[in-house]
C-alpha cells in the first residue's frame, strides 16, 4: 500500500474525566484528572431539550467533532465526514432487544430513531446544516484505523479536508460479555491536504498499512480508557500529547495502520 498522508489541523477528545483535548495534554503529562468533569458531554449544537435526551454515543461524537472543528478554525458545513464506531450504542441496542423480546409494540420510535449506526453522522449534518458526503465506519477493533484510513483515501482523491470522528459506549445487559466496552471515550481529528496549517501549529501525519499485530497501547491516555473499545484510537492521540513521532493502530488480523508524526 502507498502511503498516505495529511495535516492534523485540528482536534477534539472526550473521557470520563478528560473533557478536552488540552485536560487530555495535562494527564498525559501530569496525571492529573479535570476536577469535577461532566459524567456526559452537552453538545451545544443540539438544542436544550434535545441535549438532555440524546444518547451517550451521540452526545460524545458531537462533541468532540465540534471540538476538532473549532480547533482547525473550520465551519463544520463545509466538511466532508467519517464517523467510526465499534459497537454504535450498545445501551440502546440493549433496550431494542429486551423490548423486542417482550413487548415489541413498545418500541420508542425515539430510541429505535437512535438505534441506527449512523445516528451520530445524522446528527452532524442537520444539526449543522451539511450537505457533504458523510460515511459511517464499522471494523471492529480496526474501527479507528479503517476510519482513519477512509478520511486520508478522500484526502488522497481531491477532498480538501476531512472530519474524522471516533466513539464507543458501556456495554449494558447481556451484550457485555460478548462486546465489552466500558466507560465514554471519543475523539475527532480535522484532516487536510494542506502542507501547513493556516493557524500554526499542528502535525503532519503519514499512514502506511502494513503486516503485523499492533501492540497493546501504553501511553497515559491508553491506560486511562483502556476498558473502551475505542481504545485502539489511543496510541494515536497519546503520541500527539506528548511529540511522539509514531503511533501503530491496529487495522485487522495481522495489520498494522503505521502512523508517522512530524510536529511543527
Amino acid at each position: 500500500m502507498n502511503t498516505l498522508s495529511a495535516r492534523i489541523e485540528g482536534i477534539g477528545f472526550w473521557s470520563n474525566g478528560l473533557p478536552t483535548w488540552p485536560a487530555a495534554c495535562v494527564f498525559a503529562a501530569t496525571g492529573a484528572l479535570e476536577p469535577a468533569a461532566a459524567a456526559k458531554p452537552s453538545p451545544l449544537l443540539l438544542a436544550p431539550n434535545e441535549r438532555r435526551r440524546a444518547p451517550e454515543s451521540v452526545a460524545v461524537a458531537l462533541e468532540v467533532a465540534h471540538a476538532a472543528c473549532t480547533d482547525a478554525g473550520r465551519e463544520p458545513s463545509t466538511l466532508p465526514s467519517v464517523f467510526a464506531s465499534t459497537h454504535g450504542d450498545l445501551a440502546i441496542t440493549d433496550y431494542m432487544c429486551a423490548t423486542l423480546a417482550g413487548d415489541p409494540r413498545a418500541i420508542s420510535p425515539t430510541k429505535f430513531h437512535n438505534s441506527v449506526h449512523n445516528a451520530a453522522a445524522g446528527y452532524w449534518t442537520i444539526g449543522n446544516g451539511c450537505v457533504r458526503a458523510t460515511t459511517a465506519v464499522s471494523a471492529y477493533d480496526a474501527s479507528f484505523a479503517q476510519g482513519l484510513l477512509e478520511a486520508l483515501v478522500q484526502i488522497a482523491t481531491g477532498a480538501e479536508a476531512v472530519l474524522l470522528a471516533a466513539y464507543d459506549t458501556t456495554a449494558v445487559g447481556p451484550l457485555g460479555p460478548m462486546s465489552n466496552s466500558r466507560g465514554l471515550l471519543g475523539g475527532a481529528l480535522v484532516l487536510s491536504a494542506r502542507s501547513e496549517s493556516a493557524r500554526g501549529g499542528g502535525a503532519h501525519l503519514r499512514a502506511t498499512l502494513v503486516d503485523g499485530e499492533a501492540p497493546q497501547g501504553s501511553g497515559a491516555l491508553a491506560q486511562q480508557a483502556a476498558g473502551n473499545a475505542m481504545a485502539p484510537m489511543l496510541p494515536l492521540f497519546d503520541a500527539l500529547a506528548i511529540g511522539a513521532d509514531l503511533a501503530l493502530l491496529k487495522a485487522g488480523p495481522k495489520r498494522i495502520l503505521r502512523v508517522e508524526l512530524a510536529h511543527d
